[in-house]
């Protein structure tokens, strides 16, 4: 079960956090109702790590299967899909409290780019609970978007790369 909140921000973080690890990020969706992704994930310069994931309809809270899979098997998923995937940076933060912080800066240089951020909980209290401001982020983390609809990487997938695509079948 993944369990997250969502802001939209500006840049990285001014606060001193600690940084966990930088992440180089593409990915893409064969379906985004239920969501089916691919992503490749290279951490700090190491080798690339390849992933199948299945995520349920939901905001706060929603299943979730990731699955690694061989270079191979991502490339013919990326071939199937025939759209230039989302590239994203992800750097994450360790926060006070333990939890962690990532943000995300996405398509970077082009005219849709963006920045968001997200915490991940252990549980559904914790996250409604948690306040940015407790963690010192309450001007960074000052627009929540995590139950409008419309925010996910998957709606974004659809509004910046499918959109003016022709089903070809």
């Amino acid at each position: 079960m993944e369990i997250e909140r969502k802001w939209l921000v500006q840049g990285w973080p001014e606060k001193d956090l600690p940084l966990m690890y930088e992440q180089d990020m593409r990915q893409g969706y064969l379906t985004v109702r239920p969501t089916v992704r691919i992503r490749e994930e290279v951490e700090n310069g190491r080798e690339p790590v390849y992933i199948l994931c299945f995520k349920s309809a939901g905001t706060i809270a929603r299943k979730e299967i990731e699955i690694s899979v061989e270079k191979e098997i991502f490339d013919q998923l990326e071939d199937l899909i025939g759209l230039p995937l989302i590239p994203k940076v992800r750097r994450t933060f360790k926060l006070p409290d333990g939890l962690h912080l990532e943000v995300n800066r996405v398509d970077e240089g082009l005219p849709t780019e963006f920045w968001y951020a997200e915490v991940e909980f252990p549980n559904l209290q914790t996250a409604c609970t948690w306040n940015p401001k407790d963690a010192g982020l309450g001007e960074y983390l000052n627009h929540e978007v995590t139950s409008e609809p419309g925010q996910s990487m998957g709606a974004y997938w659809e509004r910046t790369r499918v959109w003016n695509q022709t089903d070809t079948e």
